[in-house]
């Protein structure tokens, strides 16, 4: 997600300056919008006022306003269904398949400051038919509670009176996300059967506020006979509380010696423009100082934000000479971004598997008027300094980076040498393989949806509307 902050109308001096304060990852800024009810025959806050505020900011900021379809808002029961059927068209081709989405202003700012949520703490994906944590975020009480990346669910505890039930039960049945880790507003406790290397154990855990640690912990040096370490970083979303972490990353990285580095955004999703302009200062700084970097693209109606990004050398940035870059399917937005803007100064491949697709970011429109309404609305798309963007169906669709196909080794530890994406990036930096070249048009749909209340415990979570891989 590319997030951005603006101000609307009479306040568009401010939407310029929040813009690169608050920009990046597939999301937006915060525009205070007085749209709410222009005839103040409507109370604002109410799901009228929310649709004529949806209405008036769409016509004017949506990046594709004239492709949106002509609805009648009353048939829709909600302010978020009448724009979804707004932007329906959009969907059907991968450009806005749910990226535009309507939050409240302490919601969204939690988000993009420290990534607050609700929850235990986790990630999840699959081998085959079996469920495997995939990351827990320190701090958290999944962490605190002894749950790990590599660890196998045998059985849950739903907290009903009827102790374990297993896996193959819950998949045989049917069994739902929602009734697996109960509602995402509740301090639900949850009794979870794990195995790890042979050894089963139970883990009760309670849901909590968490805040995303950034990293998943320390940059790594990967020693290397007769050459350089190679640096390995595993990033999970561009937040504030990022900034400064990267840049100690990239201190620990120049000290060292390193021109090799692995740059783990399997999970990562986006987040705020100002935290991507940095990596990409922190990487291509010194390379490509005073070269463009990215270009924010508004529509013909506010052509006039259009604004460009420059390469600018910082006392952290170091230089790297190739970067393997560890995608999947949920690294989106401003993972998407950086990766497109390094591409034509660092030599670069893409291990794992293709990227997301989302070439464009949300600015976010306050509804004002006493209102906590927020729009998170696509009103621009980023490309690289070069003009290059339009990825609507991942990276390595468009035909111009090099993908080493490679498994989620979820067995291992992120940093593991022996885990799947990290072993190919080190052949690929080692020279021992080649990575595919470019294919061309994209030829299938994604496997992750987006959005979704609830889903089988047994199929892959659905995106966030931020375009955000979903934490548990």
């Amino acid at each position: 997600m590319v997030a951005v902050m603006a101000q609307k109308a009479r306040q568009l001096p401010v939407f310029i300056s929040c813009l690169f304060l608050a920009a990046c990852g597939g999301g937006g800024g915060s525009q205070d919008s007085n749209s709410g009810s222009g005839s103040g025959s409507v109370d604002p806050c109410s799901v009228a006022g929310q649709k004529e505020f949806v209405s008036e900011t769409a016509e004017s900021w949506y990046y594709w306003y004239d492709e949106l379809a002509d609805v009648n808002p009353d048939d829709y029961a909600t302010a978020q269904a009448y724009l979804d059927a707004l932007t329906a068209p959009l969907a059907a081709d991968s450009r806005d398949p749910g990226f535009s989405y309507l939050t409240t202003v302490e919601a969204d700012e939690a988000r993009f400051s420290s990534g607050t949520y609700y929850g235990f703490g986790f990630r999840y994906g699959f081998i085959g038919d079996d469920f495997y944590f995939a990351d827990t975020f320190e701090g958290s009480p999944a962490y605190l509670g002894g749950l790990r990346r590599g660890q196998r669910l045998l059985a849950v505890d739903l907290g009903d009176g009827n102790g374990f039930e297993t896996w193959d039960s819950l998949v045989a049945r049917g069994a739902t996300n929602t009734e697996i880790f109960g509602p995402s507003d509740e301090a639900v406790t949850r009794g979870f059967r794990v195995e790890l290397d042979g050894v089963t154990q139970d883990i009760n855990v309670t849901k909590a506020e968490i805040e995303t640690p950034p990293l998943a912990g320390e940059p790594i040096l990967i020693e290397r006979e007769g050459l350089s370490p190679v640096g390995y970083l595993h990033f999970r979303t561009f937040i504030d509380s990022a900034d400064q972490p990267l840049r100690n990353a990239a201190v620990t990285f120049a000290q060292a010696g390193v021109t090799d580095l692995v740059f783990d955004l399997r999970y990562n999703g986006g987040g705020l423009l100002r935290v991507a302009d940095t990596v990409l200062n922190l990487l291509g700084g010194d390379v490509a100082n005073g070269s463009a970097s990215y270009i924010v693209d508004y529509n013909d109606k506010h052509d006039n934000q259009d604004e460009t990004g420059y390469f600018v050398s910082t006392p952290q940035t170091f230089t790297p000479l190739r970067i393997a870059f560890i995608t999947r399917e949920g690294t989106a937005s401003a993972s998407e971004m950086v990766i497109n803007g390094l591409a034509p100064h660092i030599e670069i491949a893409l291990i794992g598997e293709d990227t997301y697709g989302k070439a464009v970011g949300q600015s976010a429109f306050d509804q004002g008027q006493g209102c906590d309404t927020r729009l998170r609305l696509i009103s621009f798309e980023i490309q690289n300094g070069e003009g290059q963007g339009g990825y609507y169906t991942g990276l390595h669709d468009t035909g111009r980076f090099d993908l080493c196909e490679a498994e989620d080794g979820l067995t291992k530890a992120l940093g593991d040498v022996e885990e799947a994406s990290l072993d190919t990036a080190l052949a690929w930096l080692n020279g021992d393989i080649v990575c595919a070249a470019p294919i061309g048009a994209a030829t299938a749909a994604k496997g992750v949806g987006l959005v979704g209340d609830k889903w089988p415990i047994n199929r892959k979570p659905p995106l966030n509307r931020d375009g955000g891989v979903r934490s548990f």
